[in-house]
């Protein structure tokens, strides 16, 4: 029983070790730290930003990240390292250029085709009501 409750006592400090903990030399360095973690994509995850995702990858990418803000190097440096590593997927804003066209125009084109979508929608809707109007007349007149 004694074991049970040294181990349940315990258990809050092993919860605790699991969580990262970085010291920076000024606010501004962790204020960057928060937003580049927020920024990056966990290429294992897929869907999950670095300072969200459990995975080893990701704390692996936080902790670069961490020791490249001490070393002095840029946001875009610090992006730029890991796009480089792990292609243009591993940004939330991946850059504008030909192989992420795709991933730009596939919106576009889905709001210009919605947009077409309603406008025909709208044209047959009118029609059908002019028909329906047309036809009245013609059956109201004939009585």
């Amino acid at each position: 029983m004694t074991f049970l409750r040294m181990a349940l006592l315990l258990l809050p400090l092993q919860l605790l070790a699991a969580i990262d903990v970085y010291s920076f030399d000024s606010e501004q360095q962790e204020d960057r730290f928060h937003v580049l973690t927020e920024e990056l994509r966990c290429p294992k995850c897929q869907n999950q930003s670095i300072a969200d995702s459990d995975a080893e990858l990701a704390r692996d990418m936080r902790d670069r990240v961490h020791s490249m803000i001490l070393d002095g190097k840029s946001d875009a440096e610090i992006v730029d390292y890991f796009v480089s590593r792990y292609g243009d997927f591993v940004s939330y804003r991946p850059p504008v250029n030909a192989r992420t066209s795709v991933l730009w125009g596939i919106p576009l084109l889905m709001l210009l085709g919605g947009g077409m979508l309603i406008i025909s929608l709208l044209r047959r809707a009118s029609a059908r009501a002019d028909a329906s109007e047309n036809d009245a007349d013609d059956n109201g007149g004939a009585s």
